[in-house]
């Protein structure tokens, strides 16, 4: 299941440098599926969605820091917990109940976009 992050999001930005997927970007900001991946060209993404990991994508927040739920593996593969949460002073970085995912689709998803294993 990937995290979001609430509207009770102050935006210290604590949250951000500690992703190992580049998955948190800052409200407005767009963000892109190649940020901190292995991820170039046309893609086929583990849920099927085609592509292109270099362009562009619509901030998923225009307010507060925001996660892209495509990216986010809950740290699998990384640490034992999502690191997001463990750092946010404020306790909005939560499981999305919209995005519901098995370790195994996590791990899939952490080894699809890192295959070298960083």
């Amino acid at each position: 299941m990937a995290i979001i992050i609430t509207d009770e999001c102050i935006n210290c930005g604590a949250c951000e440098p500690e992703c190992p997927n580049t998955a948190i970007y800052e409200g407005a900001d767009d963000w892109r599926y190649a940020d901190g991946t292995s991820l170039e060209g046309k893609v086929v993404l583990p849920n099927g969605k085609e592509v292109d990991a270099e362009e562009t994508q619509e901030p998923i927040s225009d307010e507060v820091y925001y996660i892209s739920p495509d990216k986010c593996t809950e740290c699998m593969g990384f640490h034992e917990e999502p690191q997001c949460a463990a750092v946010c002073p404020v306790d909005c970085c939560v499981p999305d109940e919209d995005h519901v995912e098995t370790e195994e689709e996590l791990l899939g998803k952490q080894r699809f976009m890192h295959p070298d294993g960083h």
